[in-house]
């Protein structure tokens, strides 16, 4: 005899009523859960939840606790293309360990598109859409304020972060439990390190130049991709005046503060002028093009900046050109000035790697 039947024998009648209904409630429980409780919700309904995940970065791990500070999902049925759901959180939240986005949506077929970043609230913004292909960024900083060019949108200010993400066709089941789908992003901001040294080593004012990227890449569609090529020019937001105090012997790595240099050593002081531009998503068959203008007006530089980039890929040379520029959002380049301060074009050095130019049309 089963301790149960035990149980039942001994139990007065009404008692052994109750304790059978009792038994099948909790065994039918178990059979709409297939045999599982969720602690975590409490009952046997779908839970939905979205990670966000930034790995698409040149060090190929997750930044996005340290670097997205600010997401917006939206979530698309399938089967109508339209914005059925969205939400948007900020701050320390997704700074926690594990962080999900809750997701309350009825099971059905649906597609994930985010914009996320300090940016997408400030620097870009998003339209408010009733439909996925509606889903389109733009820059919003800056206008249309010069004479020569009243065509051009002009940015003069620092841009904040702006990522981009989708998951498409992704199936959210009518079964019990809790269902994770991962976002991934990817940055479409970049900061631009422009150095400009005179080769004599005289110093280099810095506020005798102007500094402009010229591009196309003020619109972004739902999916990331480029649209209506609007000329757009940024310039540069800080603009500063740097040297360095560089020793002749190269072999020295004492100090001179802590020991006296020997007599057959010297210091020279190289000035700079440095500047930095932050600019939108660069794409691989851009016309993006790097300017630098004297106080007079004349044109002293002007390059391709993206053919120039992928020219310096170095160990991710096997690497696609638009992953590379996707994965890679800080590039510094150093021109080199003759006596006039226009540039010495037969070489420059972006990122550590020095690059000979041939003399062709740029």
């Amino acid at each position: 005899m089963t301790q149960i039947d035990k149980i039942f024998t001994k139990a007065p009648r009404l008692m052994r009523s109750m304790l059978a209904a009792t038994i099948v409630a909790i065994t039918g429980m178990l059979t709409a859960c297939d045999g599982m409780i969720y602690d975590e919700e409490g009952d046997c309904d779908p839970y939905y939840k979205v990670r966000f995940r930034y790995d698409w970065n040149m060090a190929f791990a997750d930044a996005f606790p340290t670097q997205v500070l600010s997401v917006t999902l939206y979530v698309i049925d399938d089967a109508t293309g339209k914005v059925v759901w969205q939400k948007h959180e900020a701050g320390d939240a997704l700074r926690a360990d594990g962080y999900m986005m809750d997701v309350d949506v009825a099971p059905g077929r649906y597609s994930l598109v985010a914009w996320c970043g300090e940016g997408h609230r400030s620097s870009y913004y998003v339209d408010d859409a009733e439909l996925k292909t509606d889903l389109s960024c733009h820059i919003a900083v800056g206008g249309h304020t010069e004479a020569s060019d009243p065509d051009t949108h002009h940015v003069k200010d620092d841009l904040n972060p702006l990522f981009h993400g989708k998951l498409d066709a992704q199936e959210f089941p009518d079964e019990q439990g809790v269902h994770v789908y991962t976002v991934p992003l990817k940055k479409n901001t970049n900061d631009i390190h422009v150095v400009l040294q005179q080769l004599s080593g005289e110093p280099v004012d810095a506020s005798e130049f102007s500094f402009q990227i010229t591009d196309n890449n003020a619109h972004m569609a739902w999916d990331n991709e480029l649209y209506d090529p609007e000329p757009i020019t940024y310039h540069a937001w800080w603009v500063q005046q740097g040297s360095a105090d560089l020793e002749d012997d190269p072999d020295a790595i004492t100090p001179p503060e802590k020991a006296p240099l020997p007599a057959s050593r010297t210091l020279s002081s190289f000035s700079a002028a440095v500047a930095d531009l932050t600019v939108g998503r660069l794409h691989k068959d851009s016309s993006t093009r790097l300017n630098v203008y004297k106080s007079n007006g004349e044109r002293i530089i002007s390059v391709p900046l993206i053919k120039y980039l992928l020219m310096v890929k170095g160990h991710y040379r096997n690497m696609d050109d638009q992953e590379f520029l996707d994965r890679k959002d800080d590039f510094p380049l150093t021109f080199f000035l003759d006596e006039g301060l226009r540039w010495t074009d037969s070489y420059i050095y972006i990122h550590s790697w020095k690059v000979h130019v041939q003399h062709t049309d740029l």
